[in-house]
């Protein structure tokens, strides 16, 4: 089956919004985290680049572990449906 122009745009434009869907809880904390560590940072005066790496990493990989069942349920919904 061939896909024409607008099937194609159609197809690459949803695959899109759904890499941004799928990235956003896990982004999300990782930018919360973030700002709640320069907070800190800010009030102590600590300005080591290092202190705010760390967490927010390893947050991220918490939320990854977390919301791994809701992003497979989704990428397995659209292999279902291409």
């Amino acid at each position: 089956m061939a896909l024409d122009v607008d099937q194609a745009l159609d197809l690459g434009r949803f695959s899109l919004i759904l890499v941004l869907e799928l990235c956003a809880p896990i982004l999300l904390v990782g930018m919360g985290v973030g700002l709640v560590i320069s907070l800190v940072q800010a009030v102590t005066q600590i300005q080591e680049q290092t202190l705010s790496f760390v967490p927010k990493m390893l947050a991220m990989a918490v939320a990854a572990v977390f919301f791994l069942p809701w992003i497979s349920t989704r990428m397995m919904e659209f292999a279902r449906e291409m």
